[in-house]
């Protein structure tokens, strides 16, 4: 079933898909910024991240506003160097919204992320969160390594943090990425 699903996912503005995300988006868009919901929208992506429909891990979906983070310039009384016209933010979108959910939620922590939908005007992820200090987390042979990290998404040991940062692993005795050579 998992592969039929990743089938399906890979082109969401084709098939039934379509005209599933169209009708969520409309109702997504009148929702909160983040939202705990019952059960994650793109399963076989959740389970291959450590989810779990168990006490203790929730799934939450977040929306975030696409585009620059930039304000608009001051008129007087700055150096051009604070001008602040357009700063790209460092950070790419998944990791924010991690982290907007790791602020909502401060007991938990970030298990993992992916993404739901666009449209022109925001993103929507889903962000797996684990209760660190619940005995069926503490007990799970998979997922009790959690239970000895702290702030891990502000750190950015989640792995769309890890990717921004460049850590992203290329297979076995692949070359390593960093310092890249540039640096």
């Amino acid at each position: 079933m998992y592969k039929y699903l990743a089938e399906m996912w890979r082109n969401p503005d084709e098939g039934i898909l379509k005209s599933i995300r169209m009708m969520r988006l409309v109702r997504w868009r009148r929702e909160p910024t983040v939202v705990r919901i019952d059960h994650p929208t793109r399963i076989n992506k959740a389970r291959a991240l450590g989810y779990k429909a168990k006490q203790g891990i929730i799934v939450v979906r977040v929306r975030v506003r696409r585009g620059f983070m930039n304000v608009s310039r001051p008129r007087t009384g700055r150096r051009p160097k604070r001008m602040g016209i357009i700063h790209p933010s460092k950070k790419s979108l998944q990791w924010i919204a991690e982290e907007r959910a790791a602020r909502k939620f401060p007991n938990m922590e970030v298990l993992g992320s992916y993404w739901v939908a666009s449209d022109g005007r925001f993103s929507w992820y889903e962000v797996i969160l684990v209760d660190p200090h619940h005995p069926a987390i503490i007990s799970d042979k998979d997922l009790s390594w959690i239970t000895k990290q702290r702030g891990r998404v502000f750190r950015g040991l989640t792995p769309a943090g890890r990717k921004s940062r460049g850590l992203r692993n290329r297979g076995k005795g692949a070359e390593k990425l960093r310092p890249s050579r540039e640096y």
